[in-house]
């Protein structure tokens, strides 16, 4: 059973910022391919809400690592996902921001 995928505001105002970050630094096709790896993991995840290592326990957060440098955290909220953060994995571990 495919689940309903909701974006949360901070994880579409960071994905948007990734994108224009890889798109002046890196050019298009690095971009594309950043774009492509995420929604593909997105058709997945969908379907396999449970692919994710388990960030807080509590709160029931998932991670998973789309490229070494991101890691996209989502939760499962009855028969929806929703996307929370895109998190650069360079930055200091206190920044997450698992809310």
């Amino acid at each position: 059973m495919a689940l309903t995928l909701f974006w949360s505001k901070r994880a579409d105002k960071k994905f948007d910022r990734i994108c224009a970050y890889l798109e002046s630094e890196w050019g298009e096709k690095v971009t594309t391919a950043f774009v492509k790896k995420v929604y593909e993991f997105l058709d997945i995840l969908v379907e396999f809400p449970g692919i994710g290592s388990l960030e807080n326990k509590e709160k029931n957060i998932r991670g998973f690592v789309i490229v070494k440098q991101i890691t996209i955290f989502y939760k499962r909220k009855g028969n929806k996902i929703i996307l929370l953060n895109f998190f650069d994995n360079r930055q200091h571990p206190i920044k997450k921001q698992l809310k």
